[in-house]
């Protein structure tokens, strides 16, 4: 069988821009490395003291650190660590005191 590219969104990390990411005053930026069936892939950099806004899942989102460590509904993730949320899941509290690099998958 041929290999065929039908289907796929291959992006090459140098050839994304960086964006910025989260809220208001939020320190954090993204590259999106990828798209399908409306769900994103995207690569994130939070800088210490990054602090998410409070919102409720629509989607599953599906999260693993990288590096640094994050807190994350009163739990601290660290190098490794990863999480997945259900629909209908609230997110309260998303912080990281030391900055942190994490890949997260999730649905607008």
């Amino acid at each position: 069988m041929e290999a065929s590219l039908e289907g796929w969104d291959i992006q090459r990390f140098d050839d994304v821009e960086w964006m910025p990411w989260g809220g208001a005053g939020a320190d954090a930026r993204a590259k999106m490395l990828g798209t399908a069936d409306g769900f994103y892939l995207a690569l994130i950099e939070a800088s210490p003291g990054y602090r998410g806004d409070a919102h409720e899942h629509a989607h599953p989102e599906f999260l693993a650190v990288l590096d640094g460590e994050i807190q994350n509904q009163g739990q601290v993730l660290k190098k490794g660590d990863g999480y997945a949320a259900a629909p209908g899941s609230t997110h309260t509290d998303f912080s990281t005191e030391t900055g942190a690099t994490y890949l997260l998958v999730f649905k607008i």
